[in-house]
């Protein structure tokens, strides 16, 4: 595969690598297999039960998009979702009406200020809110995931009652890769990125090192050029991700692995329409199966498969473990390919049997660690 440089929108934001990079994670548990749950469109509770008296309060803060953005806010809501349905949880989410510190500071001390104790934050954006937070209300328990507190200096702190929940990304975005590549056999790729931040990046970099190892062991001969490789610099902006898929598609690219939240959503509706047209076009979703999302005609959808981590389960585990006296504050839990943290969806009807047997061979290596993965741009295109 040639390596080329990619445009990479908001620069200033690949320093946030810093806040993973620092940090010293261990291996989570075995993540515990997880419930269907429908996402509330609003912050009340999605059920009509009332919450006894000394329910837990979990609250959530949305990162960039909206709680319904069949990725990342959406997977982490639905762990919340799940402690309410078996644990009895009282839970509550909050949209701020910015993406500054300052707006998602003044949400977390709403959710405080209204009992909620137990605040899920997702995304490297909430880093140095958590930071700021995590000393003003100690009483209160913090989970932060995809990032570390840090200071503006990015001098990380995890304070006792915070836990960061990170995951290999990079091992997800490689069977991706491999998964497209062994769809294609031959020709062009793309991956469209919201903003340029570590864990987007990642699967990225994840993605093109998947299609280059089908490539040399598989028997596929593809790629991913330079103009085909882009991050869009927003998590929102659906009309702009729809674009982006019509001029990869009009260049002759068969698969984009779209990780970028609103934007990917965006991917998605292009890839739908065309396939509607009779076009044989894909798409890769990510954070949660977004096979349902695809589906431009009955049951047929244009998501070939999806790079799942798997938000909902460490959400609804640490949940638990607070429940449970267990709750592992000051510390980095890591959820990659060893613990079943990360991977492709268990059914995948767009793979065939034999493509389906390949992906499962090579998780099972990287599993073992067989195959090791890189987690930077290491030559690759950034």
């Amino acid at each position: 595969m040639k390596k080329r440089i990619c445009s990479v929108a908001l620069a200033a934001m690949l320093l946030m690598a810093l806040l993973v990079g620092c940090a010293a994670p261990t291996p989570a548990a075995s993540p515990t297999p997880a419930t269907d749950a429908t996402p509330a469109t609003d912050a009340t509770p999605a059920t009509d039960a009332t919450p006894a008296a000394t329910a837990l309060k979990i609250g959530m803060v949305t990162d960039a998009g909206t709680i319904d953005d069949k990725s990342f806010n959406q997977g982490t809501w639905e762990g919340i979702l799940k402690s309410q349905t078996e644990l009895g949880t009282d839970v509550k989410y909050i949209k701020p009406g910015g993406e500054a510190t300052a707006d998602y500071t003044q949400e977390i001390q709403n959710l405080y200020d209204a009992g909620y104790k137990f605040i899920v934050t997702p995304g490297f954006k909430f880093s140095l809110a958590i930071y700021e937070m995590q000393e003003k209300y100690a009483d209160a328990k913090f989970v932060l995931l995809d990032a570390t507190p840090a200071d503006e200096s990015f001098a990380e702190k995890i304070a006792p009652n915070t836990l960061c929940l990170l995951f290999a990304e990079h091992q997800s975005g490689f069977m991706a890769g491999i998964a497209a590549a062994l769809t294609a056999q031959t020709g062009d790729l793309g991956f469209v990125g919201g903003m340029a931040v570590p864990a987007v990046q990642k699967f990225n970099w994840g993605f093109q090192q998947g299609v280059k190892y089908a490539n040399e062991n598989l028997g596929t001969s593809c790629e991913i050029k330079a103009e085909n490789c882009v991050y869009q610099g927003t998590f929102s902006d659906v009309a702009a991700g729809q674009q982006l898929a019509a001029t990869m598609y009009d260049r002759g690219v068969k698969i984009i692995f779209a990780a970028a939240g609103g934007v990917g959503v965006g991917v998605i509706n292009e890839g739908k329409t065309r396939r509607t047209a009779g076009q044989d076009v894909w798409v890769c979703g990510v954070d949660v199966d977004q096979y349902a999302d695809g589906i431009y005609e009955g049951e047929k959808s244009v998501i070939l498969t999806s790079a799942m981590k798997k938000l909902d389960i460490a959400t609804f585990d640490a949940i638990k473990a607070e429940m449970d006296g267990k709750f592992e504050g000051g510390k980095v839990l890591m959820f990659d390919a060893s613990n079943d943290g990360i991977g492709l969806p268990v059914e995948n009807p767009n793979l065939s049997a034999d493509i389906a047997a390949k992906c499962a061979d090579v998780f099972a290596k990287i599993k073992s660690g067989e195959i090791k993965i890189a987690d930077t741009e290491a030559g690759l295109l950034p």
